[in-house]
């Protein structure tokens, strides 16, 4: 299990690391994390009704908690959601991703109200409990579920969450040490050095820990440092005395490793240097969700990526400089700061002066006329006016993986014609080509049917597929580029740790 002194210490790049290790001994791996709080999500598949039987609550329990047709419905044969994080991790470790790898995810949606999705399926009733009532109702699925991969695997990879230390959450944890507690789990606790303070958050997490949960921490590991590595004594040893617990691994800083980050941020240090082409500026709004799908962007060269949050920051861009509104976790309320900041104007600005426009998912809903909301699902709100769509949300929420081609596009898009392409969906909304307006001959171009619109200049593409740029055809078509395949990032990331363990400590872990 690789627990964390810090939201960021690296857990899950290191944990995704010891899944691509273990995998390339010939071992069956697969990851876990027992709740995941992130608006990173991918779409997997749900188990069949035989292997989730027993992650599934019994007769009579709670009302949150039912069975299929209640609050994990369509588990058998139906799609759902996992972090980001724990699908990559599935991929390093050549397992098929699942929602029993991640049976919790909470995605936010305000500062203080999250939606619960458990074992893939939103629960409503889950979303409406206090945080401490909900812990206790679904940690025996949690449990099922870590129990049922242990017996299906030779190694499971365990990520924890934030730090285990977090005295006011021990008692109703369900994701660090008492996952560490309920499977035996031989404990890793790693540290960002960059941040300084490094020995301090790693003998104040262990002091922090019951005597019997310590027991657990075989090794700690320094994260991200850059210097000279001997300048680090005898700072490992005096922390050995204290703790009984070896400093196992030193892992460099690393900008350019080619794993998205769990909660998508990038900067100027994580950028391919070289001479650009074409600035690809994506909004960040408050509740952006899936900006883990724009990696492969940033491994492109010529193209550079970056934050806009102000007009400012979207000021001298070229027409052929993207701007991108990326999917949201709550479209009306980021609509809404998105023009409280002025940024309605400089994107319509962007656009009217021909500049490449990309709506994706949320972002697609904001582009259009008017976001209607019966149901009190989002909020109602008009739109940026830049495609003639309106979306209507639904209780009903569309979480499927997609494959279609796109039909013929016309300016900045064109090079995307006949393009097959595979992604996902996760969202709310309906779209569709608003009446009124095709009554007076301002019609969008449905260039993917149900999924993918463009206005008729050509600028503008609003799309509700996900991944696009992961899907090489897509990156080849608009930027006769690659970027490197996960395959080659993993391996990377293994290779790695291989280097900068200790000799024998990966081995010795699964001994």
């Amino acid at each position: 299990m690789v627990l964390g002194t810090t939201s960021g210490a690296g857990k899950s790049w290191l944990t995704t690391a010891l899944c691509r290790y273990y995998s390339n001994l010939g071992l069956r791996v697969a990851p876990f994390k027992a709740q995941n709080m992130s608006n990173n999500a991918r779409v997997v598949a749900a188990p069949t009704l035989a292997t989730a039987s027993a992650a599934l609550p019994p007769e009579g329990a709670h009302p949150a908690l039912g069975r299929p047709g209640g609050g994990v419905a369509g588990i058998d044969g139906a799609w759902g959601e996992i972090g980001s994080a724990q699908y990559f991790q599935a991929l390093a470790a050549r397992a098929v991703p699942e929602v029993r790898m991640n049976p919790l995810l909470l995605k936010p949606e305000a500062d203080t109200r999250s939606q619960v999705v458990l074992l893939g399926q939103v629960s409503a009733e889950l979303t409406a409990l206090p945080w401490r009532g909900r812990s206790q109702l679904v940690w025996p699925q949690i449990a099922a579920a870590l129990d049922a991969l242990r017996a299906e695997n030779d190694v499971v990879v365990i990520e924890g969450a934030g730090s285990p230390a977090e005295t006011n959450l021990h008692a109703s944890d369900i994701v660090n040490m008492r996952v560490a507690r309920h499977a035996g789990a031989r404990c890793l606790l790693v540290t960002d050095i960059d941040r300084g303070g490094a020995f301090a958050h790693l003998y104040g997490t262990w002091a922090l820990l019951p005597e019997d949960e310590r027991a657990l921490i075989r090794g700690f590991v320094l994260n991200k440092f850059r210097g000279d590595a001997s300048l680090l004594a005898p700072a490992p040893q005096h922390l050995q005395e204290r703790t009984g617990v070896p400093t196992v691994a030193t892992i460099p800083m690393q900008w350019h490793h080619g794993l998205p980050e769990e909660d998508g941020v990038f900067d100027d240090r994580t950028l391919t240097p070289g001479a650009v082409h074409t600035t690809v500026a994506v909004v960040a709004y408050p509740r952006i969700s899936n900006l883990d799908e724009f990696q492969p962007l940033k491994n492109v060269p010529g193209l550079r990526l970056q934050w806009v949050r102000s007009p400012a920051d979207v000021a001298g861009l070229r027409p052929t400089d993207w701007i991108v509104l990326p999917g949201s976790k709550a479209t009306a309320a980021d609509l809404a700061w998105l023009r409280a900041q002025g940024l309605d104007q400089s994107i319509a600005a962007h656009a009217g002066q021909g500049g490449t426009v990309l709506g994706v998912c949320g972002g697609l809903q904001m582009l259009g006329e008017a976001l209607i909301d019966p149901e009190g699902i989002d909020g109602n709100a008009p739109g940026l006016g830049l495609l003639p769509l309106v979306t209507v949300f639904e209780p009903a929420k569309t979480v499927q993986r997609t494959s279609a081609a796109f039909g013929q596009l016309t300016g900045a898009w064109a090079p995307l014609s006949d393009v097959a392409a595979c992604g996902y969906e996760i969202h709310h909304g309906q779209t569709a080509q608003h009446p009124a307006m095709a009554a007076k001959g301002d019609v969008a171009r449905e260039v993917m049917p149900g999924i993918a619109w463009q206005n008729p200049a050509g600028n503008v593409l609003g799309v509700y597929l996900h991944g696009l740029f992961e899907d090489a055809a897509v990156l080849q078509a608009l930027f006769g580029a690659q970027a490197p395949t996960l395959d080659t990032v993993f391996d990377g990331l293994a290779d790695g740790v291989a280097r900068h363990f200790d000799p024998g400590v990966l081995d010795a872990l699964i001994a």
